[in-house]
């Protein structure tokens, strides 16, 4: 339950701007594998989680696209992870190919012991525009603590997100 009210309130503590014409938020449903590559398969668990863009702080680089982004998971063994960080867009006709660096606060619950509160999330997501504001796409991550926690895990996981402009 403890868990419930932690992203709860994460979630009303997000940037939710009001849709105006100049003003375009993004959110995002995925699920998933969390720990896809376990070998003992004892910390595999399903995930769910929700992200948010406000794609009025794009920002165009040299580099590409980036924008902040904010989001939170949840596996079915009481694990929960809550992120910020940036995301690079590059936009390849109905194509989407966004990296992602996100640092965040975990806690294991029931489920793997990354060894710290604070891991770091590195993402590589591919989405396919199908309908105007709609768009379906495959994400994998990992998610580790650089070695600064008493142990360092990591793990791997595969998602298919649901996203939606509003």
């Amino acid at each position: 339950m403890r868990k419930i009210i932690y992203i709860v309130t994460f979630l009303l503590t997000m940037n939710f701007s009001v849709v105006t014409a100049e003003q375009s938020t993004e959110i995002s449903f995925y699920s998933g594998v969390f720990d896809t590559i376990d070998k003992e398969g004892d910390d595999k668990a399903t995930l769910f989680g929700i992200e948010h863009r406000n794609n009025d702080l794009f920002r165009n680089t040299i580099l590409g696209k980036f924008a902040p982004i904010t989001g939170g998971f949840v596996t079915d063994n009481s694990s929960i992870y809550l992120y910020t960080g940036v995301e690079a867009i590059y936009d390849l006709g109905p194509l989407s190919f966004k990296p992602s660096f996100t640092p965040g606060f975990y806690e294991a619950g029931d489920g793997k012991d990354l060894g710290s509160a604070l891991e770091f999330k590195s993402e590589i997501r591919i989405d396919l525009n199908i309908f105007e504001n709609t768009k379906f796409g495959y994400a994998y991550s990992h998610v580790s603590n650089n070695d600064w926690g008493d142990i360092n895990p990591g793990i791997d996981n595969q998602s298919i997100t649901f996203s939606r402009n509003f």
